[in-house]
């Protein structure tokens, strides 16, 4: 008698097991969602975004126009100065145009806008030379003409060269804002991955990752994928070479199943996952 029981027991706990619906993505699941947020830093630089030649004689096609044929949105990490009408003149002079107006465009695009500050000081340097105070006053005047142009409040800060650490952090963090970082404190999916792109442009680049960025970049994406972790925000500057080298990238991570989303929804997504 008890192993009947125990019989119908099993059947029972196995049709409920069956009838239960799959766990979504998140804490305790198995199946990724395969998030990349595409983030560019130290513009805008007219003559990247909007294709042309600089002052310097640096050549360049349209990564506006990459994105657009892509059907892919980036988040662009701005120093505010070059929003500044009293930057127009040199924006012209030195990368093909008016800095807004490259600005303009990528919101027109629905590209996402946040904060690089405003002049792309060393946090260390300029802690040392005016103090914390200095700092989080910079930041606020990048927000401040950022949201002159999108209408909205830059929600991240990426500290030049990702200078930064945990007291000053608080305090930018207090001011209700996420802080970019690279620091292997972060959990993986929330950490900046470095694509070193800045080593592949200028007169010298020699430290340029080899055989090619592009395979550094996917070399990377093939580790995490490798630890479980399949969601990345990648890090590229306004450079001429990462033009394209993200035109070649886009499609083949496309291929490989991964979705491109502004980094407010891949933060959303993501934030509350345990690793």
């Amino acid at each position: 008698m008890k192993t009947i029981q125990t019989l119908a027991l099993l059947v029972l706990l196995s049709g409920l097991m069956l009838g239960a619906p799959q766990a979504q993505h998140g804490a305790g699941s198995s199946s990724p969602q395969k998030l990349i947020a595409l983030t560019f830093d130290d513009g805008p630089k007219p003559f990247v975004l909007l294709g042309g030649r600089s002052s310097g004689g640096l050549q360049s096609e349209s990564l506006l126009a990459v994105l657009q044929k892509q059907g892919v949105h980036a988040t662009f990490f701005v120093m505010g100065w070059r929003l500044a009408k009293t930057a127009d003149a040199w924006c012209r002079r030195v990368d093909g145009g008016v800095c807004r107006d490259a600005a303009i465009e990528e919101h027109r695009d629905g590209d996402e806008i946040e904060n690089h500050t405003y002049g792309h000081g060393n946090f260390r340097l300029m802690e040392k030379r005016y103090g914390d105070t200095w700092i989080l006053n910079d930041i606020a005047r990048c927000s401040a003409v950022v949201q002159s142009i999108t209408g909205v409040r830059p929600q991240f800060v990426r500290p030049p060269d990702w200078t930064i650490w945990p007291a000053l952090q608080k305090k930018i963090e207090a001011q209700g804002y996420h802080v970019m970082t690279k620091a292997v404190s972060r959990p993986v999916r929330l950490r900046d991955l470095d694509s070193e792109d800045y080593l592949c442009a200028g007169k010298d680049i020699s430290k340029c990752p080899k055989p090619s960025d592009y395979d550094y970049v996917l070399r990377h994406i093939d580790q995490r994928e490798h630890e479980g972790v399949y969601d990345d925000i990648l890090a590229f500057h306004e450079v001429p070479p990462t033009v394209k080298l993200v035109a070649r990238l886009i499609p083949v991570l496309k291929q490989r199943g991964y979705r491109f989303v502004l980094l407010r929804n891949y933060w959303a997504a993501v934030s509350n996952y345990p690793r």
